[in-house]
């Protein structure tokens, strides 16, 4: 099956970026929301994007009046019927998946695939909840989605498949190097990740080393390009104790117990660069 088109639900962080990624290599989108002005905002967003791509001579003008041509932006879910793959990308709420794919499920054409973008939700589960778990897919975009080559592709327990290659296919198409993980919490990379950020805030309670040099040494001793106290602050004290706290509940192993300093710090209001405060301060 060959995607031509690509509905987008959200025109937020993740749908406009996934927008851009397809617009760039030559794939057609509907990105929808519930509001114009979100609408707008998200074609706003990917116009700027493009803009600081042409500056840095990786784009040209014209590159960008093909781009934004290959974007329809919309309120209305409808529009979305053109699409082969229709990607949620709405915020990492279940209940609000689960009514945004009841709706669109029971509005496409039986052949169309439908991807989520959580980085967290059981693809099995959000599958569950369509008349097409075979046809159901998780694609986890990183963000800066047009930066970011990742796409980790998340089969469900009954994914086809003619799914998980159709899929494979886009994304490669789009630039990125896909990798295939099988449903289970975290994933790949946020399994891995967040635990190292967790270990990170044991180091620091430990008084081991200074925030600094925790950071500095994971940085080059690892070769990562921002050390984990500093990637905590960016993705939010409150996101990681989330992340750990799902954790411990679905494996039931202590090994993902969040550092009581961590929960200590959320718990203070301290969550990093969205509260000017975290480990760092901002």
């Amino acid at each position: 099956m060959s995607i031509q088109t690509v509905g987008i639900i959200g025109a937020g962080t993740m749908g406009n970026g996934i927008a851009q990624a397809c617009a760039v290599a030559g794939v057609k989108v509907v990105m929808v929301d519930i509001a114009q002005a979100a609408v707008d905002k998200g074609l706003a967003t990917v116009s700027g994007s493009l803009d600081r791509l042409i500056k840095k001579e990786k784009l040209t003008a014209q590159q960008k009046t093909a781009a934004l041509a290959m974007i329809q932006g919309s309120t209305n879910y409808e529009d979305l019927k053109g699409a082969q793959l229709v990607i949620e990308a709405a915020t990492e709420n279940y209940e609000l998946k689960l009514k945004i794919l009841k709706q669109v499920d029971a509005m496409l054409a039986p052949e169309v695939i439908i991807a989520s973008n959580t980085s967290s939700i059981s693809i099995t589960k959000l599958a569950a909840a369509t008349s097409r778990a075979d046809r159901f897919i998780g694609m986890h975009f990183f963000n800066p989605v047009p930066m970011m080559a990742l796409v980790e592709i998340i089969r469900g327990y009954l994914t086809s498949d003619a799914t998980h290659d159709a899929v494979k296919a886009l994304s490669v198409k789009l630039g990125k190097s896909p990798i295939t993980v099988k449903n289970a919490p975290g994933f790949v990379v946020n399994r891995i990740l967040v635990p190292m950020i967790n270990e990170a805030f044991f180091v620091l309670s430990e008084g081991i080393a200074t925030a600094e040099d925790i950071d500095a040494g994971m940085k080059l001793g690892t070769n990562q390009p921002i050390g984990p106290l500093a990637l905590a602050d960016m993705i939010g004290l409150d996101v990681c104790l989330a992340v750990m706290d799902v954790y411990l509940e679905e494996y039931g192993d202590s090994k993902y117990r969040a550092c009581p300093l961590l929960k200590e710090m959320v718990a203070a209001g301290q969550l990093g660069r969205k509260t000017g405060r975290g480990v760092y301060q901002y």
